[in-house]
């Protein structure tokens, strides 16, 4: 290998959530690919930078536990021209890392978004002090070219966390609007059911469907979380852990059935929602997190029959498919929403890069009122 060409570096540089769900690893980023440019650190005036990241030790077998993760320290080389180095400031942990790690091999740095701050540039777009929206994994500094970065909104205030761009101004928010406006297509009037919702995606689902004249019922895991939930605004809120029957708890919260479910849930849950839709009910399946862990044989679906006569639309979706000019909109409005006080966020903050297994491993359990987000 002494006499390899190093690759391009636009070579190693992910492309946010897509990236990782369409199966590569986060050897591509240049965190892990050091060793493919020695001669580069004879750089002048280079201050050495080491990267702490976490990565998968051990694929997942049933509920993750701190055995599946390993903490790894590696020396950065020094800039190339119209490259930046960031530091995370905070990072993300979400449902979706537990299926996406699936594509990984064993020793890749875990997957993920985070705020971070360009702490050297030799990049213009990108000055020293920016910050920015980098789905550099988990780790404590990365490498760009800048290509897949993005800048926080220029009208960003200075009162509001940086860390919302990570959830109800970013990811989970945007998959909340776009989930319930273009899959459900929800209107007023309609009645929209979802579950995990006092979590990220949740409770901005809620919220928006209210802000466009919906009847909102949610179900959550705790009685703290039904408090939540009816602050925020929710016509009915359930725990469905405590409740006798959910089918009956369902009929009850609105005995005409539904227009829209945002499922979350997915296995059993689903299956006694289902039945309760209205017809031509539209199902937007954003995430299954009942079943993620399991390591029993999936629950079967619902009863085609339901699907069939009530004549229901059911769409699996990725929020990365919303582009260009419609995503921008979107997080104008969700930020606008967010300022005029018209959505209420609250986040579940872990400090300690160190933990960022626990906050992953929490947030499957449940324990997250809100957003999950670890500072650094």
């Amino acid at each position: 290998m002494s006499g390899s060409v190093p690759p391009s570096p636009s070579t190693f540089l992910e492309k946010s959530e897509t990236y990782w769900r369409e199966g590569h690893d986060l050897s591509a980023f240049r965190v892990l690919s050091i060793a493919a440019q020695p001669r580069r650190r004879l750089a002048k005036n280079f201050r050495m930078v080491y990267a702490k990241s976490w990565t998968l030790k051990k694929h997942f077998e049933g509920s993750p536990t701190h055995g599946n993760f390993e903490l790894k320290t590696v020396e950065l080389p020094p800039l190339n021209n119209g490259e930046v180095l960031l530091e995370a400031l905070f990072l993300t942990v979400d449902p979706y890392m537990r299926v996406a790690a699936k594509r990984l091999k064993e020793g890749d740095t875990m997957m993920g978004q985070q705020v971070a701050r360009v702490v050297e540039s030799k990049n213009s777009a990108f000055p020293t002090g920016t910050m920015v929206v980098a789905s550099s994994g988990w780790t404590t500094h990365s490498i760009s070219d800048g290509k897949d970065l993005e800048k926080l909104p220029a009208e960003w205030p200075d009162t509001l966390p940086v860390s919302l761009a990570l959830g109800t101004v970013g990811m989970t928010g945007l998959t909340a609007y776009f989930g319930l406006l273009d899959i459900c297509g929800v209107k007023g009037g309609e009645t929209v059911m979802v579950n995990a919702a006092a979590g990220a995606v949740g409770s901005a689902v809620g919220q928006i469907a209210k802000l466009k004249g919906c009847k909102v019922v949610g179900a959550a895991g705790s009685d703290e979380k039904v408090a939540y939930l009816k602050k925020l605004g929710y016509d009915v809120a359930f725990n469905y852990k405590t409740v006798e029957s959910l089918e009956e708890t369902l009929k009850k919260a609105s005995p005409d059935g539904y227009d829209c479910y945002f499922d979350n849930v997915g296995g059993e849950f689903s299956n006694i929602v289902i039945p309760q839709m209205k017809k031509f009910g539209r199902i937007a399946i954003c995430g299954a997190i009942s079943v993620y862990n399991t390591t029993r044989p999936l629950p079967p679906g619902p009863p085609p029959e339901n699907i069939i006569y009530q004549q229901l639309r059911m769409e699996g979706f990725i929020v990365t498919r919303w582009q260009g000019d419609v995503r921008q909109k979107a997080l104008k409005d969700l930020l606008t929403w967010v300022l005029e006080g018209k959505i209420q966020y609250r986040e579940y903050i872990t400090e300690g890069f160190e933990n960022m297994p626990a906050a992953f491993m929490g947030m499957l359990k449940g324990e997250n009122l809100g957003k999950t987000i670890v500072k650094a």
